[in-house]
């Protein structure tokens, strides 16, 4: 099944005197599938951002601020798969191209997602659906 194809990965928090040091990835880990850029999104409290999938970008997600619920979709809506990442439990989510998605905020104020992503942004690789397309819940945590 293709969620299963997505990766998640315990990241370490380093404790540092002034400010910690959180981990995200490395040229070395299994999950790098190459470089393409890497960009910040930011998502208030209960908003939701859905839905999409990439055509051919391999995603890096990672929160190092707040806490966020993606939800990840089989290309026939039939299975889903909930994922919390956050502060509270810090780890890289890879997820391969053709994985419906949407994301929502949990924490009060910002949550910070990280996107390290192994080829650039392109408008032609990303499809998007209306939120209300697929049928989810929204409240279940």
């Amino acid at each position: 099944m293709i969620l299963d194809s997505i990766i998640i990965t315990p990241l370490k928090i380093i404790d540092v005197e002034g400010g910690n040091v959180f981990h995200g990835l490395k040229e070395s880990d299994a999950s790098f599938f190459g470089f393409g850029e890497c960009y910040f999104s930011l998502i208030n409290k209960n908003a939701i951002k859905a839905w999409k999938r990439h055509k051919k970008m391999t995603m890096n997600l990672v929160v190092p601020i707040g806490n966020v619920k993606f939800t990840f979709f089989s290309n026939d809506f039939s299975k889903c798969r909930s994922i919390i990442t956050g502060e509270g439990n810090y780890q890289r989510i890879t997820v391969p191209p053709m994985i419906w998605f949407g994301f929502q905020g949990i924490s009060e104020g910002n949550n910070l997602i990280l996107n390290i992503a192994d080829i650039p942004h392109e408008q032609d690789e990303v499809e998007r659906i209306d939120i209300d397309a697929i049928k989810y819940n929204w409240s279940s945590l």
